[in-house]
This record gives C-alpha cells, sequence and structure tokens, in this order.
C-alpha cells in the first residue's frame, strides 16, 4: 500500500513556485541594506547640492566688501536681517512673490490639465492624421523659444497685455514636454482593457476621463505639476521682457533692480536671491513627499 499523498507537495507535474513570487504574492517585499559606501555617496552629492544655497545665506550676512575680499567668507555674518530688509523693500518682495505665486501656479494646473488630456488622446484614442500631430508636437521640441519672442511680444503688445501677469501665463499653459510626459506614462499605466470596460459599462469620455484617466496619471500628473511649478517660477527670459519692475514684477524680474547701480551691493541681492528661493524649499518639503510616494505607488502597480 503506497504512502499518502503530502498535502504540502506541489501537484505533479507543476514546479512549485519560488519562495520569491509567494513573497510577492503575500505582498511581502524584501529590501537591500545599503552600505557605508552608498551612504557616503549620498551624503557627498547632498553636501554639493546644498553648497550654493549655503553660499547665498551666507553671502546675504555678509558686507559687499567683505564678500569682495581674498579669501571670500564661508561663516555667517550679523548683516542678514538688515540685507533681508533692504532686499525685501526696494525690489517689492512681497508684491513679487505673490505675483510669482499666481503665475507658477496657473501654468502647472495648466500644464498638468492640458498636457494628461493630450497625452490619453495620443496614447489610447484613435483619430485622423494622429501620428502627423504628433510629429508636429515633438517638433516644438526642436525651436528655442528665443524665435518666437518677436511675434509673441507683437501679439501681447497688439492686445495691450504688456505688464499684465496673462502675458507670462497663456504662453506657457501648454507644454510639448508635459504632452509627452504623460504620453510615455499613460501607455505603460493605462491598460486599453480598463477602458474597454469603461465604455461597455456605459460610460461616457467624460466620464471615464475623470473616473478612469486621472486617477491612473495621478502620480505623473503630481511630477509633472511639481516640475512646471518649478520652471515657471525660475523663469527669467520671458517675464523680464513682457513685465516690467514698476508694473507686475515676477521674482525674478524685481530681482534685477537689486543689481543695478554704479557699485551694486551684492549682499543685498544674495539677500533678495534668498528670499526668492525660501518659497521653493517650502513647497519642495510640503509635497515632495507626497509626490515620491504618488510615484512609487505608480511604479509598484505598473
Amino acid at each position: 500500500m503506497g504512502d499518502a499523498p503530502d498535502p504540502g507537495r506541489a501537484v505533479r507535474g507543476r514546479t512549485p513556485p519560488a519562495r520569491g513570487s509567494r513573497a510577492r504574492k503575500a505582498g511581502v517585499v524584501r529590501t537591500e541594506r545599503a552600505g557605508w559606501g552608498t551612504y557616503a555617496l549620498l551624503a557627498l552629492f547632498t553636501a554639493v547640492s546644498l553648497f550654493p544655497l549655503l553660499w547665498t545665506a551666507v553671502a546675504a550676512s555678509r558686507t559687499s566688501t567683505r564678500l569682495a575680499a581674498t579669501p571670500p567668507p564661508f561663516r555667517f555674518g550679523r548683516n542678514l536681517p538688515r540685507n533681508l530688509e533692504l532686499a525685501w523693500t526696494d525690489a517689492r518682495l512681497g508684491e513679487a512673490l505673490a505675483n510669482t505665486a499666481l503665475v507658477a501656479g496657473a501654468v502647472a494646473a495648466g500644464t498638468v490639465l492640458f498636457s494628461t488630456l493630450a497625452g490619453f488622446a495620443f496614447a489610447k484614442l484613435r483619430f485622423r492624421f494622429r501620428g502627423t500631430l504628433l510629429l508636429l508636437v515633438a517638433g516644438t521640441m526642436l525651436i528655442p523659444p528665443q524665435l518666437g519672442v518677436v511675434p509673441l511680444y507683437l501679439l501681447i503688445a497688439r492686445l495691450r497685455w504688456t505688464d499684465e501677469l496673462q502675458a507670462v501665463i497663456l504662453p506657457s499653459l501648454v507644454s510639448a514636454f508635459g504632452v509627452f510626459f504623460m504620453l510615455q506614462h499613460l501607455r505603460r499605466a493605462l491598460p486599453s482593457e480598463v477602458l474597454e470596460a469603461a465604455r461597455m459599462d456605459g460610460a461616457g469620455t467624460l466620464r471615464t476621463v475623470w473616473h478612469v484617466v486621472l486617477p491612473a496619471a495621478r502620480p505623473a500628473m503630481a511630477v509633472l505639476g511639481m516640475l512646471s511649478f518649478v520652471a515657471a517660477w525660475n523663469d527669467f527670459f520671458w517675464p523680464v521682457l513682457a513685465l516690467t519692475q514698476t508694473g507686475n514684477p515676477t521674482v525674478q524680474v524685481a530681482l534685477t533692480g537689486l543689481g543695478r547701480g554704479t557699485v551694486p551691493d551684492q549682499s543685498v541681492v544674495m539677500a533678495g536671491a534668498l528670499l526668492g528661493t525660501l518659497p521653493l524649499l517650502v513647497v519642495l518639503a510640503l509635497f515632495g513627499r507626497h509626490i515620491v510616494g504618488g510615484v512609487m505607488r505608480g511604479a509598484v502597480k505598473g
């Protein structure tokens, strides 16, 4: 009489699943511990990345005469409150920060919205001249933005938008990079079977976009929104042409007034640059963890 079958063994003719696959099915992810070399490399990269910000703070706490000395100072001085007050008053940074927050927020929201819709259309919809339109969008990335400055300025002058914030917001609402960014994400994160199931359930295009496309695109939308916000906040070339310091300046335009004069006070300029950078650091500190978490959730789902 043969032995009784062992229920713990695999079915005959099938290979038992590997231990790693069982762990993945159970939701257990094994992580590798980083060595001292990894931490040393990360510490080096962090120090190199933070050095410009630290030097800006040190320079803002000194005088212009001390900054011109050799060797330059590497310790904080006592003039930081005075220089910050001068930069805030002379450059009208309060109004400039409010304008820049409005411009950067509007540009980020518009870029995320239009890029998501266009990326979804190019990734999952079938329509005539789809390939041609995609090539045209890619072609706009090859054109330097300086080539369009003259006709764009003539257009806003005809519309009487000079020194108005809409002159900076509207030309930046659509981004070819954002379209391609969302296109690549939605191709991977949004299976066509899900869209077919939504159509079979009777969902229209708008309902499908709201309940299916936007949740799948949320991690990439967060990243694109942050990149667009930072780019709009730091933009200088077009705002300095469309706006003036006496009108509705952004931070980058307002800071140009600090460097004027026969002998500009570089410590005050550094103080203004520090004030213009602090809001970005606050935004990254508040939302950076959520963005990274969204990207990781999207990667795990993929």
